[in-house]
């Protein structure tokens, strides 16, 4: 399934000249279209079929989360289970269509408008352009989402984080490449080749550390007896990540900072929106002093939306638990938002300083690629939750001869 989708990423959409589509994009690289080409593995600067990629699916899955946080449809959904979990399920796929419909039209617009010098990027613009690009690349995104589901449903992983990474993984070996051509001209030295594989190995080990780090709160169970069975009593713990929002707020802070200067270009003409554009550059200290304090706000504002103390507490006191020393209901939902309150801080710190890196290594260190940022944490991110899902097979897989035999049964080698 990832090499339909890697092979279906440079099968471009008709009518579009790809060579002018691609000088373009290399101009384009520090604002909003360069990086939603990062999420979509390159395909919207070759305009392919999957040029939309899984983005109009994550985007329907944000927006119904949140709306799961503030309607009360979707709240008594989410309370269902599965059969809610199936129509939230259901609703997404159709917005995820509706999303690809707008913004594929967008695209196709867009499209018809770029010109690298004389050039047009479409040679033939039109009704019949449109509505062909508008098809394909709709389709071409509900392929990837059946292909997502297919992949989470018989295969091991979430099917839609291994697609993103694979788009992502994809540009290695071109980075890797250009790269190694720099240290045989003698742009760079073996020396900062080893010192930055170094660096790399360090900071990737930093954030596997954060993206696993928990506070575990203690919650006890009262003892319950129910005709002659006793049940509760135990004890165990409530885990709460070191950054429980991961990723989602420095997609939002680079959005909105993107979003001024890309609108700031339809009016390069004028002074003043060239000054913008300089302003809202990465790597200026403007930008990324803005940036690590949207991120810090956007984890505070999307911790608050997917963490809910009050339900918490609710659900415990509900099942008979409780934190020791703390009593039940408003101070415990009062605890783990104070909890929570100083773990956003430093988890947002320190996501928003992996976030600038790439800025950081590229401007000082006129480093070829990028290495952080989004891309290093949704890799690192997907490849932990995907040894997870390999652990727990294995640990099915053990547990097999036991429940058939009754005996425990050695892992087969």
């Amino acid at each position: 399934m990832i090499a339909v989708y890697r092979l279906g990423g440079h099968i471009p959409v008709p009518g579009v000249n790809t060579q002018v589509l691609k000088m373009y994009f290399e101009q384009m690289r520090g604002t909003l279209l360069g990086l939603y080409d990062i999420f979509v593995g390159g395909n919207l600067a070759r305009a392919t079929i999957f040029a939309l990629g899984i983005m109009p699916y994550i985007s329907a899955s944000i927006i119904l989360q949140i709306l799961g946080a503030t309607i009360p449809y979707y709240q008594r959904l989410i309370k269902e289970g599965e059969e809610g979990r199936r129509k939230i399920n259901q609703h997404t796929r159709y917005l995820t269509v509706a999303i690809a419909f707008i913004q594929s039209l967008g695209i196709s617009v867009f499209l018809e408008s770029i010109k690298v010098g004389d050039i047009p990027v479409v040679p033939n613009p039109g009704f019949f352009f449109r509505f062909c690009t508008i098809i394909t690349m709709t389709a071409g995104t509900i392929f990837i989402m059946w292909i997502g589901e297919l992949i989470t449903e018989k295969g091991i992983g979430n099917g839609i984080s291994l697609l993103i990474m694979a788009g992502i993984l994809g540009r290695f070996p071109n980075q890797m490449l250009s790269f190694w051509r720099m240290l045989k001209s003698g742009a760079k030295s073996w020396t900062f080749a080893l010192a930055f594989g170094v660096f790399a190995v360090l900071v990737t080990a930093a954030v596997v550390i954060i993206t696993q780090a928990q506070r575990r709160i203690p919650v006890q169970y009262a003892k319950r007896i129910v005709g002659r069975r006793v049940y509760g009593g135990q004890s165990t713990h409530l885990p709460l990540n070191f950054n429980a929002a991961g990723i989602i707020p420095i997609i939002f802070a680079q959005s909105a900072l993107m979003f001024v200067p890309s609108f700031a270009q339809l009016f390069q003409r004028y002074p003043w929106a060239q000054g913008i554009v300089d302003l809202f550059t990465p790597g200026g200290w403007f930008y990324n002093t803005l940036y690590v304090l949207l991120i810090i706000l956007f984890a505070y504002v999307y911790t608050s939306i997917v963490i809910n103390p009050q339900e918490l507490a609710d659900n415990m006191k509900k099942y008979g638990g409780f934190i020791p020393g703390i009593r039940p209901g408003k101070p415990t939902a009062d605890y783990i938002d104070k909890v929570m309150t100083r773990l956003t801080l430093p988890g947002a710190i320190f996501f928003a300083m992996i976030a600038i890196l790439p800025t950081i290594l590229i401007t000082k260190y006129h480093l070829p690629f990028y290495f952080g940022g989004t891309s290093l944490l949704i890799v690192v991110g997907v490849m932990l939750d995907t040894v997870q899902q390999i652990e727990a097979q294995l640990l099915m897989r053990h547990y097999e001869g036991f429940m058939r035999k009754g005996r425990i049964r050695g892992r087969r080698r």
